[in-house]
């Protein structure tokens, strides 16, 4: 079975909005390996957040891959731009359209990964035919809309329903909401390896704060690997 390193993703939904491109910078060199873009439209999801012309501003402040997570409805109108915008992998839900494996084929054929997303009513068989056209499956721990949510622990036997569905493909699987060091070991034991964290990383305002939270969260999830 393909084993993908830990990585932590900080999704900058948390962070603070008036300084976004130093705060994407200073969590880089805390040691963040990607760099979690939670889009919202207050259709899809009751938030609105920001829009690819955010996330274009953002691309000049880092090399960090850009793990674009599009909760709107339709998406497929707006692939393109996100594309544009700098997005290296760009992520559509389930539930989002009547076609997801076009969907998936269009992120593909603008050059970039494709990542499908599941909300927690969603039954891991909604995906079960599209694992060939995706490079990442997100499952989300909580209801997507807002940052701080506690986890729903029934997600756990989802990830583990998913991570022996992949089987060998190289798919990355990630883990959004209420991910801290609490809950870090249970998702990496049931196969996750991308680790999307908000209010736990940026609780502090320094990079030596974001330091010590993405390690107190890498931390366990790499024991549990081991």
């Amino acid at each position: 079975m393909m084993t993908h390193p830990i990585r932590i993703a900080p999704s900058i939904l948390a962070a603070n909005f008036s300084k976004l491109g130093q705060e994407v910078r200073d969590v880089v060199d805390a040691g963040a390996d990607w760099i979690h873009l939670d889009v919202m439209d207050g259709h899809f999801v009751p938030n609105i957040t920001f829009g690819p012309d955010v996330i274009k501003s953002l691309r000049p402040h880092t090399q960090a891959t850009f793990d674009c997570h599009l909760m709107i409805s339709p998406a497929d109108a707006f692939l393109e731009a996100f594309a544009k915008a700098g997005c290296d992998i760009i992520t559509v839900h389930a539930e989002a359209g009547p076609h997801l494996h076009r969907s998936l084929q269009t992120v593909r054929s603008l050059g970039k990964k494709a990542g499908v997303s599941l909300n927690p009513a969603t039954p891991e068989s909604a995906i079960e035919y599209i694992l060939d056209t995706v490079d990442l499956i997100l499952v989300m721990t909580v209801n997507p809309g807002f940052g701080g949510q506690k986890f729903i622990t029934a997600m756990e036997e989802k990830i583990r329903r998913i991570k022996a569905m992949v089987g060998d493909r190289p798919i990355e699987i990630e883990v959004d909401g209420g991910i801290a060091p609490e809950t870090a070991d249970v998702v990496a034991r049931a196969g996750a390896n991308v680790l999307v964290a908000g209010s736990a990383i940026f609780k502090g305002d320094s990079v030596e704060t974001y330091r010590r939270a993405i390690e107190a969260i890498r931390s366990p999830a790499e024991k549990a690997r081991a």
